[in-house]
């Protein structure tokens, strides 16, 4: 079942996803302008050209994804004994790793400066990656396999950190790893992940029975605080329409998850529980 999960998932998304959209959209200005309905033609034109210059000038990602990156605080105190230390996967790339025999990293590579980190800060506590790949395809290249190498090239000792390399998306990262350390009743354990992620992979490993402390890191946008100066235009496209189909997946994940009972809340509470 969680495999037709995740395959829907993956296909639904390509599908919604604004630039699909958007592509969609000029394919069928371009065949009602061959097909002679001008008229329509330049309709679907003016829409798409709208809603680009919307996306260029208003940072409608930025709104989806302040509230997700404002619900847990930032830098939390943690409690004098940490039991263990979780980071999902997210800024490897196992492709592009496998290909230039490098360990390749992208976006998102502050959940790894941060789990290094608190190593040195809680040397005894169970360190642990979780995640595979989330590809429909490429399932042979692990983003647990990337880690262990850079780790290993920095010098860290990776017989210290337990890696599970099997999980595809956030709910299997929760699934295999509470399987694989069988964590006790209340003991303290620290998940690290991208801020905007934190509510669902919070509520997710609420929902099978797992409280953990969010530790959240690589955030897009501002503290609420500093976003009560009111309205911002920009001119950035590429970043706004990135930031819009960052703003829109993580939302509907948050309700399909939550649709499907793989998460505890609709919009898990920065205090813990249902």
């Amino acid at each position: 079942m969680d495999t037709v999960f995740f395959w829907i998932s993956k296909l639904a998304w390509l599908l919604i996803r604004p630039d699909t959209l958007l592509l969609l959209a000029v394919a069928a200005g371009v065949i009602c302008l061959y097909a002679g309905a001008r008229r329509r033609a330049g309709a679907i034109f003016t829409l798409v050209f709208f809603c680009m210059l919307i996306i260029t000038v208003v940072p409608v990602g930025n709104w989806l994804l302040s509230p997700l990156e404002n619900r847990f605080p930032t830098n939390p105190e943690l409690p004098e004994t940490v039991d263990g230390i979780i980071v999902l996967a997210g800024p490897e790339n196992g492709y592009k790793s496998a290909l230039w025999d490098q360990a390749e990293i992208g976006e998102a590579a502050e959940r790894l400066f941060y789990f290094l980190k608190l190593m040195k800060d809680y040397p005894d506590a169970r360190f642990v990656f979780t995640g595979g790949s989330g590809s429909l395809t490429g399932q042979v290249y692990k983003s647990a396999d990337v880690a262990k190498r850079l780790f290993d090239e920095l010098g860290i000792d990776t017989t210290r950190i337990t890696f599970e390399p099997d999980s595809r998306n956030t709910y299997e990262n929760g699934f295999y790893t509470r399987k694989l350390v069988k964590p006790e009743p209340g003991e303290n354990w620290i998940l690290i992940t991208t801020a905007w992620h934190m509510a669902r992979s919070v509520g997710i490993f609420e929902n099978l029975g797992w409280q953990v402390i969010p530790f959240p890191v690589d955030h897009r946008t501002k503290p609420a605080e500093s976003n009560a100066s009111g309205f911002n235009l920009t001119w950035d496209f590429l970043d706004n329409l990135d930031g819009l189909q960052t703003g829109i997946k993580e939302w509907v994940g948050l309700g399909a998850y939550y649709l499907t009972g793989k998460t505890s809340a609709l919009f898990p509470p920065a205090g813990g529980g249902k």
